[in-house]
């Protein structure tokens, strides 16, 4: 377990993806009310073009910061517009958006992790690696057992 990457993600998650996501959803749902089509695709595509791609890039520039890298756009520039592909808006009753926002959210987080620290911002290989087979750990033979 790297405790020092976990604190650096905590601390992005907590100071602005918490509190953004929270306002963000908020204002929305003010703006636009309701769940006909057209209220939904309103959210969708201002979620969309506004909100995950500023989380998405705050993400990976504020943990590069926190870890003291050189160029901390080094990551965003790499993994941004492959990361940005999914959709992050679903429908929800408004009671429970907040909630599931931050369950999204935590998930969101595993894979930008793994993304950053393992793959290149791609469900393919995220899937490709939560598939592979596990290997399965043997037990050595010691000198004396032959």
């Amino acid at each position: 377990m790297d405790w020092r990457h976990t604190r650096n993600v905590a601390i992005v998650a907590l100071s602005f993806h918490g509190n953004f996501n929270y306002f963000w959803l908020r204002a929305l749902e003010h703006r636009f009310p309701g769940r006909s089509a057209s209220m939904i695709f309103h959210k969708l595509l201002l979620d969309q073009t506004f909100a995950s791609p500023l989380a998405t890039s705050v993400f990976y520039t504020g943990v590069s910061f926190l870890e003291g890298k050189e160029d901390i756009f080094a990551d965003w520039r790499e993994k941004f517009f492959n990361t940005y592909k999914f959709l992050n808006f679903v429908l929800m009753p408004l009671y429970l958006r907040t909630a599931f926002m931050g369950c999204s959210a935590f998930l969101w987080a595993t894979f930008l992790c793994f993304s950053r620290q393992s793959g290149d911002g791609t469900a393919a290989v995220a899937l490709a690696w939560i598939m592979a087979p596990k290997k399965r750990l043997l037990p050595r033979s010691t000198d004396e057992e032959k």
